[in-house]
């Protein structure tokens, strides 16, 4: 009788088996830790963004009250993203040597101190150190904290929390605006410096936040402490599983045998930066050299197709289109830092779903319409001698979707693909190259842009940078490999066919398939 019960509840239990293997798979839930590391570390970016903001519009009270000429200023406007060249040059090996965190702490420190000097500038001269302090700190914020957050993240969420630097680059931005706007009413002598020396508040305690995060994993694994390495990605993993993978894959980038499981190990000396600089640039494999193109092609188009233009210029550009007034212009480009900030939000959530192909052509397709209509209003009201309404909204209206398109695919996606596409060993000084390219052609838009629409005229500038555009779509599409859900260390192995990279994509999926039966 007894048996015949048991029968009975193995007959009713098996059904309940059934049902429950046919339930969906639950979604991961956001690593709240990761998410946490990955936000403190991007809003070094906010240092970057607030100076872009702030300088569209501190400019003109600088002008006026210095008296420079356009030439001045355009200068002292865009040298900044040449000075942050030595900042990110120095990037690559100062992470290497004294850890990704001290790093976001030590370009934190340094530009504290260029906001201050800015602030009491008293001529040219002094606002250029300022500018030139600043730019190393610029340039140390712009390289580490993507790769610390790549770093850091689990491979289900990377693209969103990758995307973390440009949604503050954004916030930067908008906040510069306002704080052009707050301050456009204190006398000339005082708006400016205000302005400028006000950017230097968030650094402070910003710092102090950075010194609470866990140091990377990967650099870690790279000094030898495994033990360190293991604690931060239990923390920062989805699941147990997806940590000791991690960590696996970690270790065989950095040359520690599978099954070695101490907690300090000797860690070989090629893996702590000797002949890096040659492997990436004297002799790279295919491999290494597709990566290096695609990072460094993504950092020049994203700044060739004039974003610093519209950006750093956008009052200059409303002034040409009919507004004059300095409060209507204000306001106008605050409507710019909105939008810009907004689509940049909606991209962090797209990014690990849509993935990084079709929002970076969709993206950089619409900022060729854009800029292609941008440039026809600007030329008609530039030959007209009466003010045109509709073109003037036309301006308004294109400036605002140049931004948008730009925000959803272009921003963010410029950072996540090169932060993720290096091998671990290359990793730093590779996206110290990719950020070098990124601030020599944004230092040289900001430094041109005004003699640049004074010879071909503003609408002749936006045409040229719809045909840079125009290139760009071109080289992304053949040369691009989707990098979504691949964890880092897998990544590399789509790389290196080049224009075939497709038929290889095709190739690791059967393999994948063919291992999962």
């Amino acid at each position: 009788m007894a048996d015949r019960k048991s029968e009975q509840n193995d007959v009713l239990s098996k059904p309940k088996e059934v049902i429950t293997s046919f339930d969906p798979p639950k979604p991961a839930k956001m690593n709240k830790y990761a998410f946490a590391c990955a936000m403190l570390a991007s809003m070094t970016s906010v240092l970057l963004g607030y100076d872009i903001g702030v300088m569209s519009g501190a400019q003109k009270y600088i002008q006026k009250d210095l008296h420079f000429s356009d030439g001045q200023i355009e200068i002292l406007v865009g040298i900044l993203n040449l000075y942050s060249l030595v900042g990110s040059a120095m990037a690559g090996r100062t992470s290497d040597w004294i850890g990704r965190r001290y790093t976001i702490v030590l370009a934190l420190a340094i530009f504290f101190v260029g906001a201050i000097l800015m602030g009491f500038a008293t001529n040219y001269a002094f606002l250029m150190i300022g500018r030139f302090v600043a730019g190393i700190g610029v340039g140390y914020a712009l390289m580490i904290a993507p790769v610390y957050t790549a770093e850091v993240s689990p491979a289900s969420a990377r693209g969103f929390l990758t995307s973390f630097p440009e949604v503050f680059i954004n916030a930067g931005i908008l906040l510069g605006y306002v704080s052009n706007y707050a301050f456009s009413k204190l006398p000339k002598h005082l708006s400016w410096r205000f302005m400028l020396g006000v950017g230097g508040v968030p650094s402070i305690f910003l710092a102090l936040g950075v010194l609470g995060m866990p140091e990377s994993p990967r650099w870690l694994v790279m000094q030898g402490r495994l033990g360190d390495a293991k604690v931060v990605l239990d923390k920062t993993s989805d699941s147990l599983e997806e940590s000791k993978l991690r960590l696996i894959d970690i270790k065989e980038a950095a040359g520690i045998p599978e099954d070695c499981n101490e907690d300090i190990v000797k860690v070989s000396k090629q893996s702590h930066g000797e002949g890096i600089w040659k492997e990436l640039l004297v002799h790279p494999t295919p491999t290494v050299r597709h990566i290096l193109m695609a990072a460094v092609g993504i950092h020049f188009f994203q700044q060739a197709s004039g974003i610093d233009a519209v950006v750093l210029y956008s009052p200059r550009i409303f002034e040409k289109a009919g507004i004059h007034k300095d409060t209507p212009q204000l306001l106008a480009t605050i409507a710019v830092g909105f939008v810009k900030t907004l689509f940049i939000l909606v991209a962090t959530f797209l990014l690990d779903k849509i993935g990084r192909r079709p929002l970076l052509l969709t993206s950089v397709a619409g900022m060729i319409v854009s800029l292609m209509s941008l440039g026809v209003a600007l030329t008609i009201i530039d030959h007209s001698d009466h003010k045109i309404t509709w073109a003037i909204a036309l301006c308004i209206a294109t400036v605002l979707s140049y931004v948008a398109f730009f925000s959803i695919g272009m921003g963010p996606i410029t950072w996540v693909y090169s932060s993720e596409i290096f091998p671990l060993r290359l990793r730093a000084q590779g996206c110290s190259l990719a950020v070098a390219m990124n601030r020599v052609v944004s230092g040289t838009i900001g430094m041109t842009f005004l003699s640049l629409y004074k010879a071909i005229s503003i609408g002749g500038a936006f045409f040229l940078f719809a045909g840079v555009a125009l290139m760009g779509f071109v080289f992304f599409y053949t040369l691009f490999p989707e990098t979504q859900g691949k964890n880092l260390e897998e990544v590399e192995q789509v790389f290196g066919t080049f224009f075939r990279w497709r038929s290889r994509q095709a190739e690791l999926n059967m393999k994948k398939e063919a291992a999962q039966k």
